[in-house]
């Protein structure tokens, strides 16, 4: 009676051992669970070390640190599987076992040493899941290589060819095993490099905004999200209202409006507005939604040319499976047949490329970038135009202030606390640089209210009841309406030395101005001058820096074609459209969230690793750690693996063409055809993965291994 029970729950522990479990989970019996997904963010728990799904007994083994809070995180992922783990219109294949393996080579083997009135029974017994999986697919799907399988086992056995029937199902077991190992051990490899980093957030307490780790977080907290920001919690709003993108978890590209009383996820950005989330759900388990984006992109979606190589091998097995059907019909002879219907075309075309692009995504990672899917890494290799945002990305942004001039009311220190007090929640090159000036002073700074951020203009903050405004003289002067003509000789002086200027004003009144200055980083021009070499016909820089600034930075840099100044952000994204029309194939490098329209609007978007959240969520690509030359890096192994992928191809219509003209020609024997088909796929299949694994080893040698759990 308990045990009648027991299989009447969803899930339960089976097997336990310190550090490892075994849990019937009876949602793996769903066909639209996605088993690769759901095992990756498994994986992605913190402290787990290893995962194992068997889909024919619905079971998971996870293999982990021991920690009880450990096992509670898994075991409340398996209660609460997310929805995006579902896919109704996928369909899944059922695993192929080292058991079904051995017990068919087996069988195969003794297939001569079985007696006469024994071997055609134990031949079809063996045969019959082969060509009813081909018959349901011939129904279902219409022509596909499991129809080809299905013939070339029928056709043998007809001939009571028992020896070369169980061969070739043995031979097509071990090349399903083997294809499946290969491509499950590029996905193990991708899926551990896929925990993302989280920061700091800011947390309402006794009334003040202060800044906390996440793992200090505790459910009732009021945790304020600005624009820009990623939702770090589970929550209820109970303040304010905003534009929320939660494409990451949901899938819906259109930001949503929300507003008081309304739930919010983690993993969604503010695109516009600023709210106060009472956090219902804090820690590891709101960091699947996070995991959830970088995820689907690189094991679920195929890239364009994937798509277009897998439908070309779709369409080479009706052309297979009709020259099997019509040497029968010529030649009477069904071992020829036979021998041409084992060869087929789709494994290897289909099987290589998400291979060969695993393999080189982890390559980038281990290197020190992420590219988030096949499609990314397509299209960085295709990429002829290459557009940079200026600040942070070319330059240090690491802005160091200069000069701090205050007018009439106010001391150089208390101007510069001012400033610092509301750029302090705001990530940002020129932010961290006042922050970091008013440290090195040791300044109190202002308590502030409430602080909101207006992309590319500047910071709006209440400091005793008084709003304070720090920004561009275009963000005080002209929308804000406050006079700032006092600063005109200042201001210019501070410009033709090349100087970024910082206009603070309290009320209405313009209190002085702050002067800061940037360097290139000491890789830039090296960096841009090998796109150049390396195949890149265009290096554009966009600012928003006034003329002079922008002039010097060309200046200094030979591979820069053209630089625009004075840009907000709907101007970058209007030039990188332009550039499109135009017919260039072009990436954007940038980090802050002025840049998230030109990254959406460009082919490929590429983000530095201190972007802001709304930056790297916009970016198909980013980079780890604070090196440009990364960038040269993820070029070459895009443009390798878009090499790779072109001869697996090639090799894929080389070796099968050449077997099926063999086998045509009555040259060949079924069992032998198989054997050669078989091999040649699992040669490919290796020489796309070990592509990838010497691009690990050559850029290990000139580059830091990225840390990155």
């Amino acid at each position: 009676m308990e045990n009648n029970l027991l299989v009447r729950k969803k899930f339960y522990i089976i097997h336990e051992l310190s550090g490892r479990i075994r849990v019937y989970c009876a949602a793996l019996y769903d066909p639209a669970l996605d088993p690769v997904y759901f095992e990756a963010v498994i994986n992605n728990i913190e402290g787990v070390t290893h995962v194992r799904i068997n889909l024919r007994v619905a079971c998971i083994v996870v293999s982990y640190d021991g920690k009880t809070d450990t096992k509670k995180r898994i075991m409340l992922f398996i209660e609460n599987i997310p929805e995006d783990a579902y896919q109704p219109d996928s369909s899944r294949e059922q695993a192929t076992d080292f058991i079904s393996v051995v017990s068919r080579g087996t069988a195969a083997f003794l297939t001569p040493y079985i007696p006469k009135a024994l071997k055609a029974p134990v031949s079809w017994i063996l045969s019959l899941p082969t060509i009813l999986e081909g018959v349901d697919k011939l129904i279902t799907e219409g022509i596909k290589v499991e129809a080809l399988d299905a013939s070339a086992v029928g056709f043998s056995l007809l001939r009571k060819d028992f020896v070369t029937a169980n061969s070739v199902v043995a031979m097509l077991t071990l090349g399903r095993y083997m294809e499946q190992l290969s491509e499950q051990k590029s996905t193990e490899l991708l899926s551990r490099l896929l925990r993302p980093v989280v920061d700091s957030v800011w947390v309402e307490r006794d009334g003040i905004e202060v800044k906390t780790e996440p793992d200090q977080l505790v459910t009732g907290d009021v945790v304020v999200c600005g624009t820009g920001k990623l939702v770090p919690v589970d929550g209820i709003v109970i303040e304010g209202d905003a534009l929320v993108n939660s494409s990451s978890i949901t899938g819906e590209s259109v930001p949503v409006h929300v507003k008081k009383d309304d739930e919010i996820l983690s993993g969604s950005i503010i695109e516009e507005g600023r709210v106060k989330i009472n956090a219902m759900q804090v820690g590891a388990e709101t960091s699947m939604a996070r995991i959830s984006r970088f995820l689907e992109n690189s094991l679920r979606y195929k890239s364009k040319s994937q798509t277009k190589s897998d439908e070309l091998a779709d369409k080479l097995v009706p052309i297979t499976l009709g020259l099997g059907i019509g040497l029968y019909i010529l030649t009477k002879d069904l071992n020829r047949a036979a021998s041409a219907l084992t060869v087929d075309y789709s494994c290897a075309i289909k099987l290589a490329t998400p291979v060969a692009v695993k393999m080189s995504m982890y390559t980038a990672a281990k290197a020190g970038v992420l590219l988030k899917g096949s499609e990314a890494m397509d299209s960085l290799g295709r990429v002829d135009t290459i557009v940079f945002d200026k600040t942070g990305t070319l330059t240090k942004g690491a802005l160091e202030v200069v000069d701090v001039v205050p007018f009439e009311r106010m001391t150089s220190d208390e101007l510069l606390a001012l400033a610092a007090c509301a750029e302090e929640h705001y990530t940002h090159p020129v932010a961290n640089a006042v922050v970091k000036a008013a440290a090195t002073r040791g300044l109190v700074l202002p308590v502030t209210g409430q602080v909101d951020f207006i992309v590319a203009h500047g910071v709006s903050a209440y400091v005793d009841n008084e709003r304070v405004l720090v920004g561009s003289r275009h963000f005080i002067h002209d929308d804000e309406k406050i006079d700032c003509c006092i600063s005109d000789e200042t201001a210019k002086s501070m410009r033709e030395k090349g100087e970024t200027v910082l206009f603070v004003a309290r009320g209405k009144t313009l209190e002085g101005v702050i002067s800061l200055k940037d360097e290139l980083k000491e890789e830039s021009e090296d960096t841009l001058a090998k796109l150049k070499a390396g195949g890149i016909k265009k290096i554009i820089v966009l600012t928003g820096d006034h003329k002079e600034t922008a002039k010097a930075v060309a200046n200094k840099i030979d591979s820069i074609d053209e630089i625009y100044w004075e840009l907000s952000p709907e101007d970058k994204a209007g030039i990188v459209k332009k550039l499109r029309d135009q017919g260039q194939f072009l990436a954007f490098v940038g980090d802050g969230v002025n840049d998230a329209p030109a990254m959406v609007t460009s082919d490929v978007g590429i983000c530095m690793p201190s972007g802001a959240d709304l930056a790297k969520e916009s970016s198909q690509v980013i980079l780890l750690h604070d090196d440009l030359s990364l960038l040269v890096t993820a070029r070459e192994i895009a443009c390798n693996t878009r090499q790779t992928i072109k001869r697996c191809f090639n090799a894929t219509l080389g070796i099968n063409t050449s077997i099926l003209l063999f086998a045509s020609a009555g040259l060949l024997q079924p069992f032998v055809s198989a054997l050669l088909h078989n091999a040649g796929t699992l040669g490919i299949l290796s020489y796309a993965a070990l592509s990838g694994t010497k691009q690990v080893k050559s850029k290990n040698k000139s580059l830091k291994v990225a840390k990155l759990d």
